[in-house]
């Protein structure tokens, strides 16, 4: 399915304020007719419009646990973020067990993945030339932006699957052979806590088609976990992921997993940003790795989480302490991981926001654009329904709004009304004084 979004607004409870508007790193959301719309070609379903909303008219659509039922065998992928969502839960043990009683014939651990994701990073870094700093695949709301706002990054990008789609690759396959039920009856289900892993799924980037069969939000099935991990839990006998892959959950933890001596770890979408201007000036040539994570505190601070970034982030220290230091590489999942778990499409541009049409007609609507920007006055206070004045002025162009729009432009053709009205009745009396004066008869002299 194409042009798939999680992220979704829920008219009825949109009061039309500007929260989400400000807060949008692409400028896809309008105010209009005291309503919240978005320019879906444009979203990038980071879910800073369902942090920010105070009505809580902005959701994001995922998929129910009733989904798993669709197969006859059913694989549980859990975020590591999902470990540190429970208060007095330190042993990551307790979460595995409550999936297996949610209905999950098998539970593969996201984490593991993220080992392998991150030897497959490390050996292709180590043995390909690439442009410098290469950035990291990992969160898709970062692709999309790249996509989006910082084309000229796309080949920096590594060209290495999330380890989210890695997991379900190697746990269907794994099924399978176990099992001997075919790949096509395997069910695997990433339980998320972020938005945009379901468009990542129905949208795959770098990929023809994404292993999961369905997103689930963490926050969907916070109330059962909580309930099972109350209980006594025998788990069966399993591969278990190290602090390696779980520490992926946090900022830098994917930069260490690399390996690499010179990174840097961002994570908050308005730090992503500045970030990508630095790299984009040369700033960052020296680096070898730039992780980038689209929520603050990274998958921790996730839109579809429960409990808050910092309280999960001091909670993860007690996971860890609590989980084996050292990963346990299994031969043939390692070996040649670098080109196994390689994308297999191109990561294009995605061109929404440029201008339209022939060449001449580009310069023409681009020199409007700054023409008509030159009178708008600079504040970018968003009550014209555009997030900025630059926005507004290629929402005229584009024949979606008026000059009329912006408030001071209404206030300045207001007393300009004002005025012309003013001198109109002045002018009017005068006439009429002077009408007056001519049609008076004549007075005779005495």
């Amino acid at each position: 399915m194409r042009n798939f979004h999680s992220v979704r607004l829920d008219e009825d409870k949109c009061k039309g304020c500007t929260n989400c508007l400000k807060r949008c790193p692409t400028e896809a959301i309008r105010i209009r007719n005291n309503r919240a719309t978005i320019l879906w070609d444009s979203c990038i379903d980071c879910g800073e419009c369902i942090r920010v909303c105070p009505n809580h008219a902005k959701v994001a659509v995922t998929d129910p646990l009733s989904i798993i039922h669709d197969y006859e065998y059913k694989i549980a992928l859990p975020a590591p973020a999902l470990y540190v969502q429970f208060p007095q839960v330190h042993y990551s043990d307790k979460i595995i067990a409550a999936l297996y009683k949610l209905g999950f014939d098998e539970v593969f651990e996201v984490a593991r993945a993220a080992e392998v994701i991150s030897y497959a990073i490390s050996r292709t870094l180590i043995n390909e030339d690439r442009p410098r700093p290469v950035i990291s695949s990992a969160c898709p709301a970062v692709l999309r932006l790249i996509q989006q706002k910082y084309p000229s990054l796309l080949e920096n990008v590594i060209d290495i699957m999330s380890p989210m789609e890695a997991a379900a690759c190697i746990a269907k396959e794994e099924a399978a052979k176990k099992t001997g039920i075919p790949v096509e009856r395997i069910g695997a289900f990433f339980i998320s806590p972020c938005a945009a892993k379901l468009a990542d799924v129905r949208n795959p980037i770098g990929i023809e088609k994404s292993s999961v069969d369905g997103v689930i939000a963490i926050k969907d099935v916070y109330t059962q976990i909580q309930a099972h991990v109350k209980e006594g839990f025998t788990l069966p006998e399993m591969e278990r992921a190290s602090a390696v892959g779980v520490r992926w959950a946090i900022p830098a933890g994917e930069a260490e997993a690399v390996g690499m001596r010179h990174y840097l770890s961002v994570d908050g979408i308005d730090n992503v940003k500045h970030a990508l201007e630095q790299i984009e000036d040369s700033r960052f040539d020296r680096l070898d790795y730039v992780e980038l994570l689209a929520c603050s505190n990274g998958c921790l601070g996730g839109p579809l989480t429960v409990e808050n970034g910092y309280v999960s982030k001091s909670r993860m220290q007690a996971i860890l302490r609590h989980t084996p230091d050292k990963m346990v590489q299994k031969t043939e999942i390692f070996d040649n991981a670098h080109e196994k778990f390689r994308m297999t499409k191109e990561i294009e541009p995605n061109e929404s926001q440029r201008l339209t049409g022939t060449m001449m007609e580009r310069i023409i609507k681009t020199a409007r654009i700054d023409e008509i920007e030159k009178g708008l006055p600079g504040l970018d206070c968003g009550s014209c329904g555009s997030p900025t004045c630059h926005a507004l002025a290629m929402d005229i162009v584009g024949g979606h709004a008026s000059e009329m729009n912006c408030i001071f432009k209404l206030n300045e053709r207001i007393s300009e009304l004002a005025g012309e009205l003013v001198s109109l009745g002045a002018s009017t009396r005068f006439k009429v004084g002077a009408n007056r004066k001519d049609d008076a008869p004549d007075q005779k002299e005495e």
